[in-house]
């Protein structure tokens, strides 16, 4: 088995004699793989000769998105005896597509399709297509495995890899000749058509007449030309358009529907909810600014200093709340990004905090903290009373200071370490025995809501470290 953290390019180095430009042509051809499998309902496999020619490897092993299999084949990254695959052995040998027959557990069988991958006459690879002889017997099936082939040469050109996204269960797939008449149609399909009013397929021409007589509405995304959505009667349907050309002349049409009614509507439904909530939080943050208003007002008629300065701090955290509101009212999200919270309760809320002659430097470093909107709030009252707790003791009697946020993350969750260049903690400080109604205010959200732990230290200033585990980031 190969070490599966190598990458492509160094797996085909390391255990195969092939050229750059064979490496290259197998890399082009394998964005369309999980395509084809899901295409021809089969296991795709891509074996390679190893350098000691005495093995094949899987490079790789697509299993098919279109229907469930309990087939148990070789995984990616196994290295298989010759003997073990006589028929992937005989196409490297005559360099020819063979049809025969894996054994892959006691008593049951599956068809094995063949072909080989060729640079000028040499054969640098097979493709095998593995799947049920039940499915293999049915009459269409030859329809399915002619276009699989050609899907193995068309895979050779450099092509977009949205087109051959892959097909899952419930995609109607229809196949048209070059005169775009319909040569096979599977059962979703034909139900898709059927719900249309459209009961005839095969053997007549792609009824797109039919369909734009009873068009609703369409949109072409001009980044995705092959790819529209269409709604016809109540029916919203995603319409993906492949088709195979040589020289400009259309070889074969694979037309792919999906009926997206429902994903549609509960997108729709989802973004009413997401307005009704950013509506929410924008009169939440109207509401506590008016309150922060109202107690700005009361502050200036009181005569006592003591209840000027606490009307002050409860002004200062209602208005930081109102800054979380504000980021959630503005983002289609139910996240909270930290650093912009941080730098909002800056810019909003510091230069109620600080006389007019105080000059504050800001810091804001590190990666972007994105914690669920529930903590929104907690968070934000947390750094209030930290920024507020240095403006009011580590840069007392100062006229200038520095205050900084840092973030970090790692496999345990964020750290968020906000700091000071201030005076820095008392001696023999101890947050269990502090009076600060702020620390208090700050111990609790961080430990009972957040569920977080934290720190405080000295080290040129005050340096609170705040320890998010990864729970609470929506983390395993």
């Amino acid at each position: 088995m190969i070490n599966a953290h190598e990458s492509d390019t160094a797996i085909y180095k390391k255990y195969t004699c092939l050229t750059a430009m064979q490496i290259e042509l197998l890399k082009r051809m394998s964005s369309c793989f999980a395509f084809i499998a899901d295409f021809a309902h089969a296991h795709l496999l891509l074996y390679l000769m190893t350098s000691d020619k005495d093995n094949f490897l899987v490079m790789k092993h697509h299993k098919p998105h279109t229907f469930f299999s309990r087939i148990e084949l070789p995984e990616a990254g196994s290295c298989i005896n010759l003997s073990e695959e006589p028929i992937v052995k005989a196409v490297f040998e005559k360099g020819r597509f063979i049809h025969g027959r894996r054994e892959w557990s006691l008593g049951n069988t599956l068809d094995m399709y063949a072909y080989p991958v060729k640079d000028g006459g040499d054969v640098i690879g097979v493709i095998t297509l593995e799947t049920s002889q039940g499915y293999a017997a049915s009459n269409s099936y030859y329809q399915i495995l002619d276009v699989a082939e050609l899907l193995l040469q068309y895979s050779k050109k450099q092509l977009p890899t949205e087109m051959f996204s892959p097909i899952f269960a419930g995609t109607g797939i229809i196949i048209a000749d070059k005169n775009n008449r319909i040569t096979y149609a599977n059962l979703s399909a034909t139900r898709i058509y059927q719900a249309l009013g459209i009961y005839h397929l095969m053997g007549c021409r792609l009824p797109d007449r039919e369909i734009s007589s009873m068009l609703h509405r369409e949109i072409i995304d001009s980044s995705r030309p092959f790819e529209k959505e269409i709604q016809v009667g109540d029916l919203i349907l995603l319409q993906r358009d492949i088709r195979l050309e040589e020289a400009g002349v259309m070889q074969r049409r694979i037309l792919l529907l999906s009926d997206v009614t429902q994903v549609r509507k509960k997108e729709r439904e989802i973004k009413i909810k997401t307005a009704v909530i950013q509506e929410i939080h924008h009169r939440v943050k109207n509401n506590l600014q008016t309150i922060a208003s109202l107690l700005r007002l009361q502050g200036r008629r009181s005569t006592s200093p003591e209840v000027k300065a606490a009307l002050q701090e409860s002004t200062n955290r209602i208005l930081s709340m109102a800054v979380a509101h504000e980021f959630l009212s503005q983002h289609d999200t139910e996240e909270i990004n930290v650093n912009e919270v941080t730098k909002g309760i800056i810019e909003k809320v510091v230069p109620h905090m600080v006389d007019k002659d105080f000059v504050l430097t800001t810091k804001i470093e590190g990666p972007e903290v994105v914690l669920p909107s529930q903590n929104a709030s907690n968070i934000a009252v947390i750094i209030n009373e930290l920024i507020l707790n240095s403006i009011e003791h580590g840069f007392k009697n100062r006229t200038h200071g520095l205050i900084g946020f840092k973030s970090s993350l790692s496999d345990r969750g964020y750290t968020i370490e906000i700091y000071d260049d201030g005076v820095g903690l008392p001696e023999n400080f101890n947050i269990e025995n502090t009076k600060s109604l702020g620390l208090q205010i700050i111990k609790t959200l961080v430990q009972d809501d957040i569920g977080g732990t934290f720190e405080m230290r000295n080290a040129g200033g005050t340096h609170f470290i705040l320890y998010v585990p990864k729970q609470v980031m929506g983390g395993e």
